[in-house]
């Protein structure tokens, strides 16, 4: 075991810890709702000192997530696109946590081609390389990953050229937890004729996102709308709206894929959503994403084994 490395995926919510072998191979794993939003500096140190506790003999640390941005425990910054593998691992920020050196990834910044606006991402970047390296995403492509905040990502020859993030799925989620739509929700969000609709209409844009969201309170009120089917429209308008900005910025052509990365049920709607507009999908296992990135990183930085 002595060379054996953790990897950690500290996101600001949840704590998710690996303990591979020097193939890259996951030996253990531990959660637990334990993220960065949650701890103080403290709490962050007793946290990776319980991990220790649980591998002892494993003899480096790396992580990735909320733990490297400016309110974790060290920030690691971020490099700027294009980059490749290689280019990542060569710009992990060691931190010193509980005696040990932590290798901390950055996150990746951009600045588009076609809006000339910036945008970050911090913890994808070690799923999108974990996927590359095991053959599971296109090395040229678009490759969504819906989310609270999801990723529309650009590759080519294997390397993350620009990305776009919405918040989509934070919108949905706010929306229909408190505030005035929450008091017309009934239902969970699904595919169907609801959802279709909603998702037309963010796409085509006759009116703006703010006009469409009231819009869902009204069409319910007024009985356009069943109330068992407002969550699957709210989910279709956003979800719509998202697509039509992705394909602003990323144009899809007849035979491109887009790649989906996520949960199965939220991919799907999106899968519906693209197949509604004539744009074909295929969504991957993505439930080892991170640990392959670390074990990417590891052999790229260390000379483990590929």
């Amino acid at each position: 075991m002595e060379n054996d490395f953790i990897a950690i995926n500290w996101g600001s919510s949840n704590f998710r810890a690996y303990l591979l072998d020097h193939a890259g191979d996951v030996r253990d794993a531990f959660a637990e709702p334990a993220g960065i939003a949650s701890l103080d500096r403290p709490g962050m140190v007793a946290q990776v000192e319980r991990l220790l506790r649980r591998w002892p003999d494993a003899h480096r640390i790396y992580a990735c997530g909320m733990v490297g941005s400016n309110v974790g425990w060290a920030d690691a910054g971020y490099v700027e696109c294009p980059i490749g593998l290689d280019g990542l691992a060569t710009n992990l920020h060691e931190a010193a946590i509980a005696g040990r050196v932590m290798h901390i990834v950055p996150g990746l910044a951009c600045r588009r081609a076609s809006d000339g606006a910036p945008d970050i991402m911090r913890g994808e970047e070690t799923e999108l390389f974990g996927l590359l390296r095991a053959g599971k995403l296109p090395r040229d492509g678009i490759v969504a990953l819906p989310g609270t905040h999801g990723k529309w990502v650009r590759i080519a020859g294997g390397r993350v050229m620009e990305f776009m993030t919405a918040m989509s799925g934070e919108m949905f989620d706010r929306l229909t937890a408190a505030g005035l739509l929450a008091s017309v929700v009934a239902a969970p969000a699904a595919i169907g004729t609801a959802f279709t609709m909603g998702a037309r209409a963010g796409a085509d844009r006759l009116l703006g996102l703010g006009t469409q969201l009231f819009g869902v309170r009204a069409k319910v009120i007024r009985q356009d709308l069943a109330r068992d089917d407002a969550a699957s429209y709210l989910r279709g308008v956003l979800i719509g709206s998202e697509i039509a900005d992705a394909l602003a910025l990323y144009p899809v052509v007849a035979d491109d894929v887009v790649t989906l990365v996520g949960a199965a049920p939220v991919c799907a709607l999106y899968a519906e959503a693209l197949r509604d507009r004539g744009i074909r999908s295929v969504t991957v296992d993505a439930a080892d994403a991170t640990a392959r990135g670390f074990a990417a990183l590891h052999a790229a930085s260390w000379g483990a084994p590929a």
